[in-house]
């Protein structure tokens, strides 16, 4: 029988290379297994952990969820609760960049919780939403450098309302191949639920942002593309129009990654998290049998027009040498 633990993370991905297990580099799902392997080293070797959202390099984290599967075995040796508290014990003791002169200074990272999840939960394939928040200090007097790992700083002063403009105009399923790196047979096909900017009482412009999901960079692409049209350097109309011509372009630029922060995922009831994940996982399935089917027509379209122009430059060839 497989115990199924469900993970709640808070981090600063200020000194990450991302989520995702990377050889050589300090990842979060690297550290956090390292952590879990040395806690049940005795019982043999631990799944590989699943995760909601995996978030790019310097990218923090308040609400991340992830997943585990323990053995029968490994379930027993600690109860599922006191997971938390023994992993963080493991983390804090880790090689970090960060001091530790003060008790858990050099932890970056926070097992919040752990709990033994509900029956059909998946931690990637359940979720309904992601939100995520993106922070930006556009005056000399917002800037402050107890927050500058987790504040983008630019050096105009910020229109919130024709932002709010531009990004009610990018709400809705769209396909946002123009603010995604792309991805082999990936789909960029997502809904955005919420887009808002507020400036907050410390003078803080800041951004949140949620979807069924996000593909690569997309979230700081649309924060970018906001922000030049809060600077006044493109317009509501011209963020629709690049939106729509699908290509990526270096009208706008994508955003640091220090400013955005994950804040939550949403979930179902009990009753809905099977059904969730089987939908999700076929949904995602046949979208990436779609990408991968337009990809491969597009490699034959481009090698049907390399054989084309080949025979033209050969008949160009052929007639210069018939007049020399």
């Amino acid at each position: 029988m497989v115990v199924r633990v469900r993970l709640d993370l808070a981090y600063d991905g200020t000194d990450f290379a991302g989520w995702a297990r990377q050889p050589g580099l300090r990842t979060i799902q690297g550290e956090v297994e390292k952590a879990l392997a040395g806690l049940y080293s005795k019982l043999g070797p631990i799944s590989s952990l699943v995760v909601a959202g995996r978030t790019d390099a310097g990218v923090h984290a308040r609400g991340q969820v992830a997943h585990l599967d323990l053995s029968d075995e490994q379930a027993s040796k600690i109860e599922v609760s006191r997971i938390a508290l023994s992993v963080n014990g493991m983390l804090s003791t880790m090689p970090s960049t960060l001091p530790s002169s003060t008790p858990g200074g050099n932890q970056d990272i926070v097992v919040r919780r752990t709990t033994v999840s509900d029956e059909g939960f998946d931690a990637r394939f359940s979720a309904l939403w992601r939100r995520y928040e993106y922070r930006i200090a556009d005056t000399l007097p917002a800037r402050s450098p107890l927050t500058r790992r987790t504040t983008a700083w630019t050096t105009k002063p910020l229109d919130v309302d024709r932002m709010n403009d531009a990004a009610t105009q990018m709400l809705g399923l769209h396909d946002w191949a123009a603010f995604c790196r792309p991805r082999p047979f990936a789909t960029t096909i997502r809904t955005l639920q919420e887009f808002m900017w507020v400036r907050t009482g410390d003078d803080t412009v800041v951004a949140s942002l949620e979807a069924d999901a996000f593909c690569h960079s997309m979230v700081r692409a649309l924060v970018g593309a906001t922000v030049a049209v809060g600077e006044g350097r493109l317009s509501v109309d011209d963020v629709v129009r690049l939106r729509e011509a699908l290509e990526r372009t270096s009208a706008f630029k994508v955003m640091p990654a220090r400013g955005l922060t994950l804040t939550e995922v949403g979930y179902p009831d009990a009753a809905g998290l099977a059904v969730r994940a089987s939908e999700t996982r076929a949904r995602r399935t046949r979208e990436a049998l779609i990408a991968e089917r337009a990809a491969q027509a597009a490699q034959a379209q481009r090698a049907a027009q390399g054989e084309r122009s080949h025979r033209n430059d050969l008949g160009e060839l052929a007639k210069l040498r018939e007049m020399g």
